[in-house]
């Protein structure tokens, strides 16, 4: 946003600097100057602004001006309100908030003004719009975008003659029709909130007004209105319709409660000033200011309880000054006060003060004692601190902090590189990659997860976390999976022409429990996990028996099977088994999911057609999702260094036939159970099926190593050992295939 320093200085008079000096100074103080450019000779300069999300209060000239008085510790001018007194009616124009609307209109303001001439805007307004090149459009509109540029609180002049019976704030009807002020006709919804009469809609609330009362040239009697509406209602009319406006900008971040009668008096202050006959007012107000109020809307914003702020955390939270005299109780009081808190004396803590601390109700952003100490800091300056470094304990290692290291290491020999994606992820996203029992819960199976009765939804006991004020509709949650940002960012790749990519993300999950006796989330469950990404434009096999499709499959097994034995597993090295069973967002028959104790420590495989055309990617994407919580609770394994045997290796082969429902981990466990302390390796070699000819087997190579560390083994030791290895692979069902060729060396 643009603001000019003639306008700026007119609320704080005295500002000792210059204005490149101002610009530096409040920068340094987090409120950003990104641009300064000269004004016509002499006539100051304007800033080109960056004002963060969470400071609406700065939006606007007055807020820069409170910033700049607080660190000046200069007086700021109030709001020079003079109306004459309204002529009596015998009944007050009639506004009413409908019962839907509650909470979402927590306050709603009306003045009548009559007998209004329409005119060109002059003065001030003209001087500084023309310096802010704001498009001038009638005394009536530009006073209404005055005060929004001025104090920052979104105002509405109606033409009052085309309003029929009174104002009606309500939910419109679904499929209504309203025209807006930029001309196009928008058919409304059940849950948009509109400014209506007792017959239609007006405007679209904390969005934009209508077209059918907007102020013309022939208008007469005009309705101020000023409100506060609802952050969510304003956020999902605007993103609905396509509409980001001035007023919605600001309401999506959380209006000024008590700014609207302000407001609404600045307006008509302008519209009686402007626009007369010389020595007149323009018009007549017409009785008093309506002023409907939510008490419940102001209990949480305007009336929030005090704080505690004890001058001692302060000191403590942020250590020494540069200056000798440091942040004392007195310099905490002259900033929070001059910020707009009220702060009264609750005691003492080690002979510093400890205040009761009423929040602006500009300041939203406000809401513990830390964010209050995060203000002193602000103000004073950043640079005002001294380099120093934590006092000896005070940084204390995480528990997990060996495993956390131990499972970076071994990724980043693997080849992955570590990648960091947002915190937030979007309604549609959750909707495929959240799993309601999330990992480490009772294994779902592939009929449960295809069911949409199944899936996650808002009154599910393990619900979705939303934000109460998202940037936009794909960071309107926090994130429940870390799938979609390993997606994100392996796309972001491909789609600059890296085409060889390998990620991992170590990252917090966020869900949140909903009582059974109510709707609203009442805890926030952080879990820990760990998700890889790859994707390769020319897969190579890494073992005899893969084909080139299916080497990112087998190299994400072979990723997971690593990191699983970086930990002591309950049942042994070979208690991960894998069954085909996945969620919906990974490609069945190329996936798997591994579990640990019959339960799921990870999901990996294919990204699911689906997804790849409709995200467009250019080639398969390969994704892995492991419960680092449960792999975390596993202790470390205790790495071991043995002497090399100096005696000579035996290697033996076993052809084997087997039914197609025998797997993999059945055949090595079958043998590792045997305890043969002399097998040092049991791999496959080959795996041979022919359907048509023998449906429903397949035939298996299977190569053995056995070594002994204290001596050569001999015929009979070998001839026992083969013994048991056959006995134990005939109970599975398998059966030596004929002719084979065994041999040893």
């Amino acid at each position: 946003m643009n603001i000019i320093t003639p306008w700026l200085r007119s609320y704080v008079p005295n500002i000792p600097v210059d204005d490149h000096q101002l610009a530096e100074d409040l920068t340094l103080r987090g409120i950003a100057v990104e641009g300064i450019h000269s004004l016509a000779p002499n006539s100051g300069h304007l800033f080109e602004m960056d004002i963060t999300t969470n400071r609406v209060d700065a939006m606007n000239h007055y807020g820069i001006a409170r910033e700049a008085a607080t660190i000046y510790n200069l007086p700021l001018a109030p709001f020079n309100i003079k109306l004459p007194i309204g002529t009596l009616v015998d009944e007050p124009f009639s506004v009413t908030i409908a019962p839907e609307a509650k909470g979402l209109c927590g306050r709603f303001t009306v003045q009548v003004i009559r007998n209004v001439t329409i005119a060109p805007s002059a003065g001030e307004v003209k001087t500084y719009f023309e310096a802010l090149n704001q498009k001038l459009i009638s005394n009536a509109v530009d006073a209404s975008n005055f005060v929004l540029l001025g104090m920052g609180h979104p105002t509405h002049a109606f033409d009052l003659d085309k309003i029929e019976g009174g104002i009606l704030v309500r939910l419109a009807h679904k499929g209504e029709k309203l025209k807006l002020l930029d001309g196009t006709e928008r058919t409304l919804e059940a849950d948009d909130l509109v400014v209506a009469d007792h017959k239609k809609a007006l405007a679209l609330a904390g969005v934009m007004g209508g077209w059918d009362s907007m102020i013309t040239p022939e208008t007469k009697n005009i309705l101020i209105e000023a409100a506060w509406f609802d952050q969510a209602s304003v956020r999902r009319s605007s993103r609905r319709h396509g509409l980001h406006t001035d007023a919605s900008h600001r309401f999506e971040r959380g209006a000024d409660f008590n700014a609207a009668p302000i407001a609404n008096a600045l307006v008509a202050q302008l519209i009686l000033q402007h626009g007369g006959a010389e020595g007149q007012l323009n018009g007549k107000l017409e009785g008093e200011l309506i002023d409907l109020i939510d008490p419940e809307v102001a209990a949480r914003t305007a009336t929030r309880p005090p704080i505690d702020l004890s001058v001692k955390q302060v000191q403590r939270h942020l250590g020494t000054t540069l200056t000798p005299e440091g942040i004392t109780s007195e310099i905490v009081a002259q900033y929070l006060t001059s910020l707009g808190c009220e702060l009264l004396l609750h005691g003492l803590r080690d002979d510093l003060a400890v205040y009761s601390t009423r929040l602006p109700s500009w300041r939203l952003d406000l809401e513990r004692e830390i964010d209050l100490i995060e203000e002193v800091a602000r103000v004073y300056g950043y640079n005002r601190f001294a380099n120093t470094l934590p006092a000896p304990g005070v940084v204390i290692a995480q528990p997990t902090q060996a495993k956390e290291a131990a499972v970076r290491t071994r990724l980043l020999a693997l080849g992955f590189s570590e990648a960091v994606s947002s915190t937030f992820a979007g309604q549609s996203d959750a909707d495929l990659f959240y799993q309601p029992a999330n990992l480490g819960a009772p294994y779902l199976d592939s009929e449960m997860w295809a069911s949409s009765e199944r899936r996650p939804h808002s009154s599910s006991p393990q619900a979705t976390v939303p934000m109460e004020n998202p940037l936009s509709e794909e960071a309107s949650l926090l994130r429940p999976s870390l799938i979609p940002g390993m997606v994100t960012m392996l796309a972001h790749n491909l789609n600059r022409d890296v085409k060889e990519v390998r990620l991992f993300e170590q990252g917090q999950i966020f869900t949140g429990t909903i009582p059974a006796d109510s709707t609203f989330i009442s805890e926030v469950h952080e879990t820990a996990q760990l998700s890889l990404g790859l994707t390769t434009a020319s897969p190579q096999p890494t073992a005899p028996l893969q084909i080139a499709a299916d080497a990112p499959f087998f190299e994400l097994k072979g990723v997971i099977e690593s990191l699983l034995s970086l930990f002591t597993l309950p049942g042994g090295p070979h208690a991960a088994i894998f069954t085909p069973e996945v969620p919906a967002w990974l490609q069945p028959g190329r996936s798997a999911t591994a579990l640990l104790n019959n339960r799921p420590i990870a999901y990996f495989g294919e990204l699911i057609h689906t997804q790849k055309e409709t995200r467009k990617l250019r080639q398969p994407l390969y994704l892995a999702q492991i419960d680092l919580a449960a792999l975390y609770n596993l202790p470390l394994k205790k790495v071991t260094a043995h002497d090399l045997s100096r005696y000579q290796a035996v290697e033996r082969d076993f052809s084997f036939v087997f039914a197609d429902t025998v797997q993999w981990q059945a055949v090595s466990a079958a043998i590792h159970a045997l305890a043969i302390p002399e097998l040092q390796s049991l791999k496959p070699i080959e795996v041979w099926r022919d359907a048509k000819k023998y449906p429903g087997v397949y035939s298996l190579l299977l190569r053995t190593v056995f070594q002994s560390n204290d001596r050569t083994l001999r015929e009979d030791e070998l001839t026992d050992f083969w013994t048991r290895i056959i006995a134990a692979l005939t109970a599975l069902g398998g059966t030596i295939r004929d002719g084979a060729n065994e041999t040893s060396k």
